[in-house]
């Protein structure tokens, strides 16, 4: 890990008009390295030469199979070096180092998957009788702006750079402050794969600051984030100034119903992947579960034997798949965190495993089984964004929907069962942008994603996203004779 880093800005790596910033190794608690910060200038800079790249129609004019081998060919440089991008990823946010080569080697998917579709960004023809020609074609909004998480850096900039090329606009990505230092690889990568200077632009920089600029820029023509709600109507309110479009996903408290008919030995795994796979900083993360009150007990004792079995601990030293996890991102994420346990006690829910900050240098949290949760508590409202599952129980399937759908939120669901009418029913009535049956995390880069409700809107992943980079012109021909 080097001492510094640098912006990426129209080729040029550069310092930051705002200064430094330090960045913290939370596996350790000890600095790791600086990164520059930016400020409103070099926002401007790096608009205004993505801007420059669009209108000369360096990426827009491409024939779209050029376009494919360069996204695809991002992809593949992710992937040629995903052993030292997984394990700076591990030193600045924290997950195992298994848990970071699988978002690197996500992350080379989405190029790999986007490169593809490039080529499928089809017109059509609108039949207006013999005296008309009359068709559609799409063409790119021209500068993507791309405000990153700190929780999947590598994947949710893949995510959304890679469709965005595909599609032909030019980027600029502001990446998250407590984890700058992997998003550089994306700039790494456009060079290799010889994308024009300012068609990728990788910036660091506060939200208030380089945020707040980037969102309300007069030349950024769509917005894409990943956040906070607050954030994202801070974010959608400025880009409403400029008539902008966004894409907001803004988290979730996403429940699964389990029935008493389930397959608990199965739901295991999920509990595994769905709360504890990143210390649940996943906005997706399966929070709640809301189990039938004659499996409760049973579901209990499973919940708390994976997550007494995990062994925690910095991410580096877990380099192999399995019952492991690391750190939060950082103290305050943790304390955070471990304050709503607290609260949650308060209220009224037992803690049957966990709720702990341990006795240990590093930004750690025990893996907390909550009970006695009732859905008017706010753990069972706000998220946690740790790894923190409450568990509450129903006593049938309309009281089940009715918990599942009483938050603000809206972003994933679930429902375990064997009986496929009833999963059917549930995943109608769900108010949810995805509702997975019998396996958490089902589907992949190819499956659509985004919410209902403060979980924001528009769709990520999936063709659905490819909509997101694009606007349809119609031309219609008046012909003569």
């Amino acid at each position: 890990m080097q001492d510094y880093f640098q912006n990426y800005i129209d080729g040029q790596w550069v310092d930051g008009g705002a200064g430094r910033i330090d960045v913290t190794n939370p596996g350790t608690g000890e600095h790791l390295t600086t990164h520059a910060l930016a400020d409103a200038a070099d926002v401007d800079r790096a608009v205004l030469a993505a801007e420059r790249v669009h209108r000369s129609g360096a990426l827009s004019d491409l024939r779209p199979v050029e376009r494919t081998r360069m996204v695809q060919a991002i992809g593949a440089y992710l992937f040629e070096n995903k052993a030292e991008i997984a394990q700076e990823l591990t030193l600045e946010q924290g997950k195992p180092l298994w848990e970071s080569v699988i978002e690197v080697e996500g992350a080379a998917r989405y190029f790999e998957y986007y490169g593809n579709q490039a080529e499928t960004v089809e017109g059509r023809s609108i039949p207006l009788g013999a005296g008309y020609y009359d068709f559609t074609t799409y063409e790119p909004f021209g500068v993507s702006a791309q405000i990153i998480p700190w929780n999947y850096p590598v994947e949710m900039t893949a995510r959304s750079l890679s469709a965005a090329l595909a599609t032909g606009n030019a980027c600029v990505i502001k990446s998250p402050e407590m984890t700058p230092v992997t998003n550089r690889w994306f700039a790494l990568a456009a060079e290799h794969v010889g994308l024009p200077a300012g068609a990728v632009n990788v910036l660091c920089g506060l939200g208030q600051d380089a945020g707040a600029a980037l969102a309300s820029h007069p030349s950024v023509n769509l917005i894409v984030f990943t956040g906070s709600v607050r954030t994202g109507q801070a974010i959608a309110t400025a880009a409403a100034g400029n008539v902008v479009p966004c894409v907001l996903e803004l988290g979730g408290k996403s429940a699964a119903i389990v029935h008493e008919d389930a397959d608990l030995d199965a739901f295991e795994n999920d509990i595994r992947w769905g709360i504890y796979f990143n210390a649940g900083q996943v906005c997706s993360a399966m929070s709640r579960v809301i189990v039938h009150e004659s499996r409760q007990s049973e579901l209990v004792d499973r919940a708390v034997a994976i997550a007494e079995s995990l062994s925690v601990g910095p991410g580096i030293e877990r380099t192999e798949f399995g019952a492991n996890m690391g750190s939060m991102v950082s103290d305050g994420q943790r304390d955070r965190a471990a304050g709503m346990v607290s609260d949650a006690v308060a209220e009224g829910a037992t803690v049957a495993t966990g709720g702990r900050k341990m006795n240990q240098p590093g930004a750690f949290l025990e893996p907390t089984v909550l009970t006695g949760i009732s859905p008017d508590m706010t753990i069972a409202k706000e998220e946690v964004f740790g790894p923190v599952l409450s568990v509450l129980s129903f006593k049938d399937d309309k009281e089940a929907i009715e918990i599942a759908n009483s938050t603000e939120y809206g972003l994933v669901g679930g429902v375990f069962t064997k009986d496929i009418d009833r999963a059917m029913q549930a995943a109608r009535q769900i108010r949810a942008g995805q509702v997975f049956v019998n396996e958490w995390y089902a589907g992949g880069v190819e499956t659509p994603f985004g919410g209902y409700g403060k979980s924001g809107y528009g769709r990520e992943k999936g063709r659905e996203a490819l909509w997101n980079y694009v606007q349809t012109k119609n031309i219609a021909i008046k012909l003569g004779g």
